[in-house]
């Protein structure tokens, strides 16, 4: 009886060691930040995004000037005004002022919405491209590696760049 006892928690160790090691081999690892910004796609999108920027930065930037030189004349001018006038004209700038502030915002927001519009498909053709890749070969799993401290398991970047063409 003790013998069928000690055979018996053998084969179980021997199963849970088997099984555990099985389940180490289905997992698998890719830095997924690291393929997309590796991908050709990215690297257009970067450009259309920093020229898009460039070109609000600029306006602001003009907007900016024009402000501040009719900021400069209304100042100069102002002994020759009347109250009632010098009062509109600051009205007028403190206008210009939360326009300006305002469009400042819908640029932001504007650029926001235009990169998540850009980097959306390229994130979707990576997914799509390392879950191939896993099922191909066999792994359950995918962890990002940017996260991990240890990686031992497979790292499926080369495959998954083999993949997408690159």
């Amino acid at each position: 009886m003790k013998h069928l006892k000690t055979l018996l928690f053998a084969s179980v160790l021997f199963i849970g060691a088997t099984s555990l090691t099985a389940a180490q081999s289905q997992i698998a690892h890719i830095n997924k930040q690291e393929l997309i910004k590796s991908m050709p796609a990215y690297t257009q999108a970067q450009i259309d995004i920093e020229k898009m920027g460039k070109t609000y930065e600029a306006e602001i930037q003009n907007s900016l000037k024009e402000l501040d030189k009719k900021l400069k004349q209304y100042t100069a001018e102002e002994p020759t005004k009347t109250n009632e006038e010098n009062q509109a004209r600051m009205q007028e700038v403190e206008g210009i002022k939360q326009s300006l502030g305002e469009y400042q915002q819908q640029a932001q927001k504007s650029l926001q919405e235009k990169e998540f519009n850009l980097l959306k498909p390229i994130v979707e053709k990576a997914d799509n491209a390392i879950k191939a890749v896993a099922k191909a070969q066999g792994f359950q799993y995918v962890v990002d590696s940017a996260m991990l401290i240890v990686a031992d398991g497979k790292d499926l970047m080369a495959d998954v760049k083999k993949q997408l063409g690159m």
